[in-house]
């Protein structure tokens, strides 16, 4: 895992145990699961957003701005879950140089 995801993911961690009021991410932890996804939710719609705002202005400073948001959510969806982002590394790992029909294919098949 990149250091600095190796540092979110410790952060995102150790906010688990941090009280709601001292923390954006421990004040998530506690509403649960339903409010990070809403967040997750959210943010994706803002990047969707900012993507055709910058397909037409040529600035793409939004769009990063937000897709590090959707990013960052996804991250503590994922700590929330137990879940660590090197799986989610793992599975782009596997799917590289994969033909996205191929790959998009064999799980269709396997479930």
């Amino acid at each position: 895992m990149s250091e600095l995801l190796q540092a979110l993911a410790q952060t995102l961690e150790q906010r688990k145990s941090a009280s709601p009021d001292s923390s954006y991410v421990a004040s998530l932890y506690a509403k649960g699961l339903n409010k990070i996804l809403e967040k997750v939710g959210e943010e994706a719609t803002e990047v969707i957003l900012a993507a055709k705002d910058a397909e037409t202005s040529g600035n793409s400073d939004a769009l990063t701005q937000e897709m590090a948001d959707l990013w960052f959510h996804c991250l503590v969806c994922l700590a929330q879950l137990n879940i660590s982002p090197d799986e989610v590394l793992q599975v782009l790992a596997e799917r590289q140089g994969l033909s996205g029909l191929v790959e998009k294919a064999s799980r269709t098949s396997s479930t």
